[in-house]
């Protein structure tokens, strides 16, 4: 599916008076569907099935459900319970269930959360572009662009507004396996905006390191512990070893609502494993022998050493010591 570049995509997620309306990414890059959620279980089951997913996406969607759970003479707590359990490793989830379930009115918390996102991942786009120069070859990983978040994006809005002020970039988009939100999210966003860019599979990242056709990595984060560890998805950890070894500049993007003060360290975030037939299975075909014991974390962890700087909505944040 193709659109003109200035046109923006659809609301990621969004209240619309008594429900919620989102964008159904399992579906992409097949067809731009949008879905009405009515009920808190649904809401809980597509943040599991990742139809809506992406950090600062989660939080709005978390806040979103406290706000159907009031709406529908639901207990908001056990509401707030059942969302926060969805996905563990995201912290921008949590943040949102209880700044809704804290508020006297969620519903209109839940609207504010929304509109906040937008604005802040804007202004984390204007702190960030200037890191990236003119020609600049920008390598990303899984999906930090518009439908990671309720619109923009982090780490696309970063290359997005480099884009928008006119300086000229290549963007190298990884795959991202299992689930290919690489492939089939990122790759969608960029040829929307009309972004020069270039597929390839996980395990060629290297070879283009190597071959030094990577001038800058852009990569958003799931949540940033105390010490500026950062969850993001699997496969970002290889990444930023390879541009520390050849010296290329790696860069996190994402809200200060992601960033943690109450977890210490990476190895006091719980890494939520998922199920074994996102990797066994291939669209729909098996690909792997019957009963074949899986590892599959949907996220790692990026040591702060590896970190270049923090691109956040107050500015860029050099590499903590």
């Amino acid at each position: 599916m193709s659109a003109p570049p200035s046109r923006d995509l659809p609301p990621t997620i969004e209240w619309a008076g008594d429900h919620v309306r989102l964008v159904d990414q399992r579906r992409l890059p097949a067809e731009l569907v949008v879905v009405e959620v009515r009920q808190v279980a649904d809401l809980c089951e597509l943040i599991g099935a990742l139809a809506v997913r992406g950090a600062p996406a989660l939080g709005a969607a978390g806040a979103m459900g406290v706000a159907l759970a009031v709406v529908r003479g639901e207990d908001p707590a056990e509401a707030a319970a059942q969302l926060r359990a969805t996905r563990p490793t995201a912290v921008n989830l949590a943040w949102g269930v209880d700044r809704a379930l804290a508020s006297a009115d969620p519903v209109a918390e839940a609207v504010a959360i929304a509109a906040e996102d937008v604005a802040t991942n804007r202004a984390i786009g204007v702190y960030g572009a200037p890191l990236l120069a003119a020609g600049a070859r920008v390598l990303t990983h899984c999906n930090a662009g518009a439908l990671a978040c309720v619109g923009y994006g982090t780490a696309l809005g970063v290359i997005r507004a480099a884009h928008e002020a006119g300086t000229p970039l290549h963007v190298w988009v990884d795959e991202t396996r299992p689930l290919l939100q690489g492939a089939r999210i990122t790759a969608f966003e960029l040829g929307w905006l009309g972004i020069a860019h270039t597929l390839l599979p996980d395990g060629a990242a290297g070879s283009l390191f190597r071959a030094g056709r990577v001038d800058a990595v852009v990569v958003g984060a799931d949540r940033i512990a105390a010490n500026g560890d950062v969850a993001n998805k699997v496969g970002t950890f290889p990444l930023a070893v390879l541009a520390h070894h050849h010296g290329v500049p790696f860069y996190v993007a994402a809200p200060r609502s992601t960033h943690d003060p109450a977890t210490p360290d990476g190895a006091a975030i719980v890494i939520e494993e998922r199920d074994a037939e996102e990797v066994t299975m291939l669209g729909g075909t098996v690909v792997a022998p019957h009963g074949v014991a899986v590892y599959n974390p949907a996220f790692d962890v990026t040591p702060s050493a590896l970190v270049t700087a923090y691109i956040s909505e107050e500015g860029v944040e050099r590499r903590r010591t």
